[in-house]
Parts: C-alpha cells; sequence; structure tokens
C-alpha cells in the first residue's frame, strides 16, 4: 500500500515540480558537455594530464549517467499520464479553449468593424442619392417657375 502511495505520489507532480526537474537536468546537461569540453581540451595539449583527463573523463561519465537516468524518468512519467486525455495538472485543454475563443473574438471584432465600414458606405451613397435626387427635383421646379 506504501509503495503504491509513493508511486502516485510521484505521478502527481505539479507543473513546478517538473519544470524544475528538467532545469536539473539542463544544469546536468550543460556539466556534462563541460566535462566532456575539459577532456578533449587536455587531449588537445603537447603534453597531457592522465589524472586531469580522466578526471573530466570520469566526471563527463558520470553526468552522462545523470542524465539519462532522469531523462528516463521523464518520459516514463510521460508515457504513463499520456493518454490522450487533458491531466489533472495540466493547463493544455485549458489554454487551448482560451486561446480558441481568443481567436473567434478577434474574427468578430474584425467581421463586425466590417459591417461598420459597409454600413457607413451605404449611408454615405444614400445621402449622395438624396442630394442629387433634391437637386434634381428642385431644379426642374425652378425650370417650371420660369
Amino acid at each position: 500500500m506504501f509503495a503504491y502511495r509513493k508511486q502516485l505520489t510521484r505521478f502527481r507532480m505539479t507543473a513546478i515540480d517538473k519544470i524544475q526537474a528538467l532545469d536539473h537536468i539542463e544544469r546536468e546537461l550543460i556539466l556534462c558537455l563541460q566535462s566532456a569540453g575539459a577532456a578533449l581540451m587536455e587531449l588537445s595539449k603537447e603534453k597531457t594530464s592522465q589524472k586531469a583527463t580522466e578526471t573530466n573523463v570520469n566526471q563527463f561519465l558520470k553526468s552522462l549517467n545523470n542524465v539519462e537516468t532522469k531523462l528516463s524518468e521523464q518520459i516514463n512519467y510521460l508515457t504513463q499520464v499520456s493518454t490522450g486525455q487533458p491531466h489533472e495538472g495540466s493547463g493544455y485543454a485549458s489554454a487551448k479553449v482560451l486561446q480558441m475563443a481568443w481567436h473567434r473574438i478577434q474574427h468578430v471584432k474584425s467581421r463586425i468593424k466590417d459591417l461598420e465600414e459597409c454600413k457607413m458606405r451605404y449611408i454615405q451613397a444614400n445621402r449622395i442619392q438624396s442630394n442629387r435626387v433634391g437637386q434634381n427635383a428642385s431644379s426642374t421646379t425652378a425650370g417650371v417657375m420660369m
């Protein structure tokens, strides 16, 4: 029973815990690359120090092993929680819904703006036509009076 609870607790990592774990893996990977670089620098010297080279290579192997272990843990976690349904601790589904709503709002605003412009052109065209009809009526009336 205790092992099962421990396993459940391990799978209910918060988003912050996951990010911190990935950050730790990234730092370990940087250390791994630095150790590899130091070992190669030592080997490129004319007079190499076997002890320094071995120290750097051992540090590289240790870091590489840590990175591999931690990445495997992350991958195992992801395979166990990825069922196609949003994870309890995942905000992806909510973020996607929000993003889609935002796009719909922007589209509606754009359509409203287009309709307002169309309305203004229609009103302006009607005013011009009304003025022409009014001018034609007054000119024909003036012509009849003369």
